[in-house]
Order: C-alpha cells, then structure tokens, then sequence
C-alpha cells in the first residue's frame, strides 16, 4: 500500500492528514501546502444531488504517484500526501486532499497547483452526477483544466 497516494471511500480528517505529512518531515519543513476540493453543484440551474466517482483501481495510484515525483523532480519539496475519494458523495463532502512539504513556501505553493491541475486531466477518474430530480449524467473533461495542464508542461513554465 502506498501511504503517500490513497484512493478511498471513506470521509479523510484534513487536520491528521496535515500532522501526517508534517511527522514525515521530521522539523525540516518550513512549509506545508494544501488544497482540499469539496463536491460543488455541477448543474447550479437543475440543483445537484450528489457526484458518483469511478476510478481504475491501481493505474490511477500510479498516475497520481508519478505526478507527485514529477513534483519532486522539478521543485525542492521534501514530501507529498494525495487522498482522493471515490463512490456515492453528496454536495459539500470532501473530495480530494493534496499536501505539500518543503523548505520553502514558493516551492510548497507551486508543486500542490501543479499536481491538483495535472490530477484533474491525467489521473483515471470518471464522475457522474445526480441532479435533485434524479437525471445522471457523466461529466465532462473542462478545457480550461485541459488547458492549464498545458501550460504546466510548457518549457516556459517554472
């Protein structure tokens, strides 16, 4: 089991997540990034109901845990946390946590954009949604997180 990507059903506890991923660091991290993404109304003018999650159990840890080292490669961070859950999840919940550890902030601040953008595009994840009047419907990749995984890979980009 991978302790530093976790894909899973069960409600995560942001605070232990954070002392997690600061114990790892041992004192040497002078900052600790995070971003935490809660299931929001896909469709505000029909009132969602919920937002079912599918994934492709294995390849997407692995996605996941290649942009973490990715990550790493290109910013001197110390560490990194990634939980994203999946199955039945009603407006509100948490949905994914990305922690970062580094001795910097600037580092920390951009290696979290950089995976929670490049999850949204790469990683083996397909959401259906469920409007209050029950009508499901798959969600669609957005061009503009298509768009930003681009830029993240252009040689321009720090």
């Amino acid at each position: 089991m991978n302790d530093r990507v976790m894909i899973q059903t069960e409600r995560f506890d942001v605070a232990a997540l954070i002392a997690r991923l600061q114990a790892r660091t041992a004192g040497q991290a002078g900052a600790l990034v995070h971003f935490l993404g809660t299931v929001r109304d896909y469709s505000p003018d029909a009132g969602s109901r919920s937002l079912f999650l599918e994934h492709y159990p294995g390849m997407c840890e692995r996605e996941i845990q290649a942009l973490c080292d990715r990550a790493r490669q290109r910013w001197d961070i110390l560490d990194t946390l990634v939980v994203h859950r999946v199955g039945e999840l009603p407006l509100g919940e948490p949905i994914v946590f990305v922690g970062v550890a580094s001795t910097h902030r600037g580092d920390a601040f951009r290696a979290c954009e950089y995976i929670i953008d490049t999850l949204k595009t790469r990683a083996p994840f397909w959401k259906r949604e469920t409007l209050a009047d029950g009508q499901a419907f798959w969600v669609q990749q957005q061009d503009a997180d298509a768009l930003k995984t681009e830029q993240w890979n252009s040689p321009s980009t720090p």
